[in-house]
C-alpha cells in the first residue's frame, strides 16, 4: 500500500469486482503490469500504474464517453502525485516542495482533506499549515487546482489535481 499512483472508490463488498474492472481497464490503457492493492479500509483499493497518473485518468474519460456504462463497481478514480507518511510536517514539506511545478502564480486553489481511520491528524490543523505556506489565492467554490490530501491511516497521497482530473462515476448501476 506504500506505493501506487490511483486511488479507487467502490461500494463495500464489491473490491473484489472493483479490482477486477481496474486491471481489464489499465490494460486497455496500454499498463500490461498493474499492481493492484486491497486496503484494509472497505470499499478503497489502489493500483500503481506505469503510465502516468493523470494519462491514465484521460484515457479512461475517453472510454467512459463511449459507453457511459462501462464501469459496474468503480465509483471515484484519483490519481495520486506523491505518497509519504502521515506526519503533518513530511506533507506540508512535499506540498512546499512541490506546488510550485503544479500551480501558477495565477491560479487559485483549495485544499480537499480526506481521512480515514486517523484521528491523530486534526483536519483543520492541516489545512490552515499548508494554505499558509501557498501564496496563491484561495477559492473554494471554483478552484483552478486542488491540492487533495488523502489520509489513509500511516500512508498519506498527495495530488495536485485541476478540477477534471478524477473521475467520479455515476450511471444505472452504482447508484445505491
Amino acid at each position: 500500500m506504500n506505493n501506487f499512483n490511483l486511488l479507487i472508490s467502490t461500494s463495500r463488498y464489491n473490491e473484489t469486482n472493483a479490482k477486477a474492472e481496474l486491471w481489464f481497464t489499465l490494460l486497455m490503457c496500454g499498463d500490461k503490469y498493474p499492481i493492484i492493492s486491497g486496503l484494509k479500509y472497505p470499499g478503497l483499493i489502489t493500483a500503481l500504474t506505469n503510465i502516468d497518473s493523470k494519462e491514465v485518468i484521460h484515457k479512461i474519460k475517453k472510454i467512459i464517453e463511449n459507453d457511459s456504462n462501462f464501469f459496474q463497481f468503480i465509483l471515484k478514480i484519483v490519481p495520486i502525485d506523491y505518497v509519504c507518511e502521515t506526519n503533518i510536517k513530511v506533507i506540508k514539506e512535499l506540498v512546499d516542495k512541490y506546488y510550485r511545478i503544479y500551480i501558477n502564480e495565477d491560479q487559485s486553489f483549495k485544499i480537499d482533506l480526506m481521512r480515514r481511520k486517523n484521528e491523530l491528524v486534526e483536519r483543520d490543523l492541516v489545512i490552515e499549515s499548508i494554505a499558509k505556506i501557498i501564496i496563491n489565492k484561495v477559492n473554494l467554490d471554483n478552484p483552478d487546482k486542488i491540492i487533495r490530501i488523502e489520509i489513509l491511516g500511516n500512508v498519506t497521497g498527495i495530488s495536485f489535481l485541476n478540477p477534471d482530473d478524477l473521475i467520479r462515476i455515476s450511471n444505472k448501476f452504482n447508484k445505491f
